[in-house]
């Protein structure tokens, strides 16, 4: 894990600097601290690191993807605005949430910056060479990860008292709302690096099988972790009532008393610590964490495959690794 986070620290200081350049124009000030808050509280970065890591992995240069890649975290930080609001989360990469500090009209107005602020940044890629269909290709890439995440957490909100999801809907939320950003970039990368089509829909893919795979290991995490490495109580999916892919397939497999007591449990927004141990007893009887995470671990090691085709390099060796990451992390 530690040489994923050495890699992704060798690629973020030149997306920072972009940001913060793109940035620097902004006004009020106030407006400018709101927007690039999130940017300095740090961050894996992984989603723009992957755009330029792509970019190399395919043969091209990673300054190519470098105004792309800045783009993408403009995209991430401006929905993790949007969300907090949305579920009126007060803390954020362990500081308080850009809303709390400054107030809603501050934060709606940063993310829509930050979603304006994306697409100028793409067309700035004309310094490094990148040609205009490259350039288009990128915005129209990007354009629809924007629409997917929106139909993703429309998707979410949509689940919400709603038991009787299905694992495709599942998937197909957790996709748009999480993996359509990360193959975003990864595609992106791989256009504006120079890749033929062919290859930018192989990246695409091995985008979207981690990205699967880095949301279903989120609700692993959510039952297994410890409360200090994921900066929440154990089980507060639970408490949320959440649909999970552990819920979903416990859900369809359990006996009708342990269901009843599992809804029973998913219903009551006052759930106990003993309440959540009763319920992971149950998706432990009818092996609903170990479902998940073979699920995501398949996705890891197709998405490993897919990279075969690629010409080997440090860059391909790094993708590799980070498949890996998604299913190591702890937080």
């Amino acid at each position: 894990m530690s040489d994923v986070k050495e890699i992704l620290g060798s690629y973020s200081d030149d997306i920072i600097n972009v940001i913060v350049e793109g940035l620097s124009d902004i006004t009020p000030e106030s407006l400018q601290e709101a927007s690039i808050y999130l940017t300095k509280a740090g961050g894996k970065m992984l989603r723009p690191c992957l755009a330029l890591i792509s970019a190399e992995a395919i043969g091209g240069k990673k300054e190519s993807a470098v105004y792309a890649a800045a783009a993408i975290e403009l995209i991430h930080t401006f929905s993790l605005i949007h969300d907090d609001i949305m579920d009126e989360d007060d803390m954020r990469r362990g500081m308080p949430s850009v809303h709390k500090v400054w107030g809603n009209g501050v934060a709606i107005l940063a993310g829509d910056t930050l979603f304006s602020k994306a697409f100028e940044l793409i067309c700035n890629s004309e310094r490094e060479n990148v040609s205009p269909l490259q350039i288009t290709q990128t915005i129209a890439t990007v354009s629809d990860a924007c629409v997917k995440i929106c139909e993703g957490q429309a998707a979410d909100i949509s689940f919400e008292g709603r038991y009787d999801v299905t694992e495709d809907e599942y998937l197909d939320m957790i996709f748009k709302k999480t993996g359509a950003l990360i193959c975003a970039a990864t595609k992106a990368g791989a256009i504006t690096g120079g890749a033929s089509e062919d290859i930018v829909e192989i990246m695409y893919d091995y985008g979207r099988l981690i990205g699967l795979a880095f949301q279903i290991q989120d609700d692993y995490l959510d039952l297994v972790s410890d409360e200090e490495s994921l900066g929440k109580p154990i089980g507060s999916d639970i408490v949320k009532g959440k649909m999970t892919l552990i819920v979903v397939n416990a859900l369809e497999n359990a006996s009708e008393e342990d269901g009843e007591t599992l809804l029973e449990i998913l219903k009551n927004p006052n759930s106990t610590q003993e309440d959540v141990d009763i319920a992971i007893e149950i998706f432990n009887k009818y092996g609903s964490i170990e479902y998940a995470r073979n699920i995501a671990q398949d996705n890891v090691d197709e998405a490993k495959q897919l990279l075969e085709i690629l010409p080997d390099s440090p860059s391909k060796t790094a993708l590799e690794l980070i498949a890996d990451f998604v299913l190591e992390r702890h937080s």
